[in-house]
Formats: structure tokens, sequence, C-alpha cells
């Protein structure tokens, strides 16, 4: 048992300096958070059209319309603009409440890895290094990859690196420390 929660915190510590990292001093998703002079004119026009907070796929479709319709407007509106908008009326600056939920949540994600290690018949280093990044790359494909498939997101290559060098290390990390129950 010491053995899985040590390798849980430590392994989560790692990936959370990972993404800290990633997202902050080194900036590779900045790509996703492009600036613009006319952020106040947007803002103030996102804030006369919509009441609630939400995410907004512009167009959209109208609740109720049959397939046909939406068919037909999909055919209209190939080539020309399109947005997302994530609208928040107010912002919420909670920087260390987000930050503990991340850590907590990367502790979460390794407690779980390790469990299955743990489980294991092939507890080596190598195995155990490669089933840690396969677990990385299963969340990138299935979150990571496929947004990026349907909305063309700018910082896929940002999120692949991401998920090869922190599980990479927490791999490392755990072929070190877990083998030998």
């Amino acid at each position: 048992m010491k053995k899985l929660l040590i390798g849980s915190l430590v392994g989560g510590i790692i990936i959370f300096l990972c993404q800290f990292l990633s997202w902050g001093l080194l900036n590779l998703h900045g790509s996703m958070t492009t600036y613009t002079p006319k952020e106040d004119s947007v803002l103030n026009f996102l804030n006369s059209q919509f009441s609630d907070d939400g995410f907004y796929m512009v167009p959209g479709y109208k609740p109720g319309l049959s397939h046909d319709e939406m068919e037909k407007q999909m055919k209209e509106r190939v080539g020309k603009p399109w947005a997302q908008v994530y609208y928040h009326k107010a912002m919420n600056e909670n920087m260390a409440g987000n930050m503990v939920r991340g850590l907590i949540v990367d502790i979460v994600m390794v407690w779980l890895l390790c469990w299955i290690l743990r489980r294991m018949t092939a507890q080596g280093f190598g195995a155990i290094l490669l089933t840690s990044l396969f677990t990385g790359m299963i969340g990138f494909l299935f979150f990571a990859y496929i947004y990026h498939i349907w909305f063309q997101t700018t910082d896929v290559m940002a999120h692949l690196a991401d998920t090869v060098v922190s599980w990479g290390l927490c791999g490392m990390w755990l072929g070190w420390w877990l083998p030998g129950k």
C-alpha cells in the first residue's frame, strides 16, 4: 500500500509540474489564447447577445430542426466563417483552487494507473514505462485528438508533447519505484 500511495503522490506531482511548465512557463498552448486588440468590442457585443454562461457553436442549429433541414443548413455553411465561444458573464479568479483540484486529479489518475500496474504480471521498468505512455496516449487520443479532428484546434501538437513528456517521466518514476511488490 505504501508503494501505491507514494508512487501516486510523486507521479501526480510529476504530471502536475509538466502541466505547469507546458501551460505556464513554456506557454506551449499559447495558440489557444490568441490576443485580439478588439477584445473590449468583442466582449461588449457577446455580453449583449448571450444571456447565460455556456459554450456556443456559431452558427448553430435551432432546437427541433429536422435532420433534412440541418443537412441543408450545413451545406449552405460550407466555406463560411464559424466560431466556438466559451462565454461567461463574470470572470472568477480561483487560481489556487484550480491548481489544488488539478493536482488532486493528477494524483488520482496516477493512483488508478498504479492500481492497474500492480496487477500486471510483468512489472519491469520497460513494461511500466510503456503502460504509462499508453495510458497517456489513450487520454490524448480520446480527448485532445478527437476534439482537434472536429474543431481544428491549434495546440494538438502541444497536447501530444504534454502526453509523451509527462506520462513518460511518470512512467520512468513508476518503473523505478513500483517493481518488487
